[in-house]
């Protein structure tokens, strides 16, 4: 991308709001398997394998190629949990989004192995009353897709978090000091059902913040969250990136976020993108280096494919820097500028892209729309 406000990366077309959605997740999804055979490897290990461009196209993880990970999994979940909020607003009455997003939290950890069905877990603030689920698709439509019970690699941090049965909560005591890439990596969707920048870092935190407890951890969530909504009314990365800059600056604890994604604007503007430069940012364990790295990638980039894979080829968590490269890539471009062949391949494509389909919907007043979101 070139330098100044009005740059983005390059398109034919202005996609729809429909189609940024539809590729901020898909395209998270993509950036997630390209990167999920290559986590944990060196750099040198992956231009010995590759080549010395490095990993080009999918590659096998899991006994598959496409295969996503865990950071596409509680995105879904994520997304979900959002979902029902809305629904439960619109029928039943009000219900917390955050709680609603622990809630299906739970039940993504029940895909994962472990039994999310007790009620002996406690939150920050008095859950509203349950409501009454239709026993035709209990607990929604997402835990039943078989493919989602696979185990792909799940954050310690998350695991623990949530089979402790204590939700983190924003201004109450951290469950942990974690500032692990698991929060912020999962905190797309925040974006996409915010209703301003506000309410979009606000959420992004609260979603954060649920599993991992150091500031960083949560705040990065919401800096996600703003980028993306701002990428999704049609302005430009830079400009994404300085809301996110200006809604971090509010708070206090948020010095180490402003400062990655400073250094990863700084670094943009630097010539030709390499993966030698991109090191300087860290290796994307940590949340605030894996948004630095994605938010440089997508700014060094020309292309959805450019970025996503200066993205994953590194010494590091290549799959989460990669989810959240495509991501923002996704939203700023629309699912078009994502290579078809890499949306053939991808694991879960139709369940990714009917997630997407029903947060531009938002919510239908259906007793079909019930079955598939009851509520909190």
């Amino acid at each position: 991308m070139n330098d100044g406000e009005s740059s983005k990366p390059t398109t034919a077309h202005d996609p729809g709001h429909s189609q940024r959605v539809a590729g901020c997740l898909l395209g998270g999804a993509v950036g997630d398997a390209l990167g999920a055979p290559i986590e944990f490897m060196r750099l040198s290990e992956i231009r010995e394998r590759f080549g010395p461009q490095g990993l080009r196209e999918y590659a096998k993880a899991y006994g598959r190629l496409g295969a996503i990970t865990d950071d596409t999994q509680m995105t879904l979940f994520t997304a979900e949990g959002l979902l029902r909020a809305v629904c439960q607003g619109e029928l039943k009455g009000r219900c917390d989004p955050a709680y609603a997003v622990y809630s299906a939290y739970l039940r993504w950890l029940k895909t994962q192995g472990y039994d999310s069905e007790s009620e002996s877990f406690s939150f920050a603030t008095e859950p509203l009353e349950r409501p009454e689920h239709e026993a035709v698709v209990p607990n929604g439509w997402l835990q039943h897709v078989n493919e989602l019970h696979a185990r792909r690699g799940p954050g310690n941090t998350c695991l623990g978090s949530l089979r402790s049965r204590v939700s983190g909560r924003l201004g109450q005591e951290p469950i942990n000091d974690s500032k692990g890439c698991g929060g912020v990596m999962r905190a797309a969707p925040a974006g996409i059902v915010a209703e301003s920048v506000e309410h979009a870092f606000q959420l992004g935190c609260e979603t954060s913040v649920i599993t991992h407890g150091h500031p960083t951890g949560w705040l990065t969530g919401g800096a996600l969250a703003v980028i993306v909504r701002v990428l999704l009314d049609g302005r430009s990365l830079l400009g994404a990136v300085n809301d996110a800059l200006f809604m971090l600056a509010t708070d206090a604890r948020s010095a180490e976020c402003r400062e990655a994604l400073a250094a990863a604007v700084s670094l943009a503007g630097r010539g030709r993108p390499t993966a030698e430069k991109l090191t300087t940012l860290g290796e994307g364990w940590v949340a605030e280096e894996a948004l630095a790295i994605g938010v440089y990638a997508a700014l060094a980039a020309g292309t959805f494919s450019e970025g996503v894979l200066l993205a994953v080829n590194h010494s590091g968590d290549s799959d989460s820097t990669g989810s959240i490269a495509g991501n923002i890539l996704g939203a700023a471009l629309g699912q078009g500028a994502i290579p078809a062949r890499w949306l053939e391949q991808l694991e879960l494509r139709d369940v990714i892209a009917t997630i997407a389909a029903d947060l531009v919907t938002g919510f239908e007043e259906t007793d079909a729309w019930w079955k598939r979101y009851p509520g909190c």
